[in-house]
């Protein structure tokens, strides 16, 4: 008579290196059954046959299929994929690798963008490219405000109309006050995009032209400090016997949404000159 293995499942988890949680896991959706199930203490019993079905389905796993379609192979009595079944994985393998390649591009594009400005001098003299813009302008109560504007209304927006914004990202504010005021400041929010989209209620879509020149300055702490900014760059512009020719932007980089220290956010001014 030969000898039939005959592990309790706790064995079975050690041998096969996996935990009892996944193999009762497997169990509920039917994928591996116990060998044998003692019906009166509840004792799970798994052999050799187990083990051959819990390599198969990490076989599988490998290769890209889940539980769900590895489910369906074993339900058709077959534990190895069909060849129009490998085919339609190789074709979702491509899909997802030329995801990834697409990702790994625009992760190169944004730290190299954040070295650039991680190394950039407080002053830099820059051109602006010519960009298309998806654009929301209103006045907000004070600068607090343009965080939440962003991630609750003109973010969602942007999303539902299908915008595409090239990376690393480029988005920066104009205000249209004549004169300083710290309440109700006029304010239009620009986010650079791949293409001209449709206008909507909240999204207007413009093309800037080039700035073939601008002064661009790191300013480090919260916006209601930009004027010392600004102070430090209209003395760099006046020394260096620069003229104003344009309205200027403020860029962000680091905030509210990535930065909880206020004295951390990173914006850069960007003031037209010749």
């Amino acid at each position: 008579m030969s000898y039939k293995t005959k592990l309790k499942i706790g064995e079975f988890s050690k041998l096969m290196q996996v935990t009892v949680k996944t193999l009762r896991h497997y169990e509920q959706k039917g994928l591996l059954l116990p060998d044998e199930v003692d019906e009166w203490t509840g004792y799970r019993y798994y052999g050799i046959g187990q083990m051959q079905t819990l390599q198969a389905i990490r076989d599988l796993q490998r290769l890209g299929f889940s539980l769900d379609e590895i489910k369906d192979l074993f339900d058709e009595g077959s534990h190895t994929p069909s060849i129009r079944q490998i085919d339609e994985k190789i074709r979702e393998t491509e899909a997802q690798l030329g995801q990834l390649i697409a990702r790994r591009d625009q992760l190169h594009g944004l730290r190299d963008s954040r070295k650039h400005i991680t190394s950039m001098e407080k002053f830099s003299i820059q051109s602006l490219p010519a960009i298309i813009v998806a654009s929301h302008r209103e006045i907000i109560p004070n600068y607090a405000a343009l965080g939440p504007l962003c991630v609750e209304t003109i973010g969602p927006e942007m999303q539902r109309l299908g915008c595409k914004c090239p990376p690393p990202g480029y988005c920066f504010t104009m205000e249209h006050d004549k004169e300083y005021t710290p309440t109700n400041i006029d304010i239009e929010y620009c986010e650079q995009v791949e293409e001209m989209g449709k206008d909507s209620a909240i999204i207007q879509f413009k093309r800037l032209p080039a700035v073939p020149k601008a002064l661009c300055m790191k300013h480090v702490g919260p916006y209601e400090r930009f004027y010392e900014s600004y102070v430090e760059a209209f003395r760099y512009i006046e020394e260096r016997g620069y003229k104003i020719i344009g309205q200027h932007r403020t860029c962000y980089v680091d905030g509210v949404w990535n930065q909880e220290d206020p004295e951390k956010w990173l914006s850069i001014i960007q003031i037209p000159i010749e």
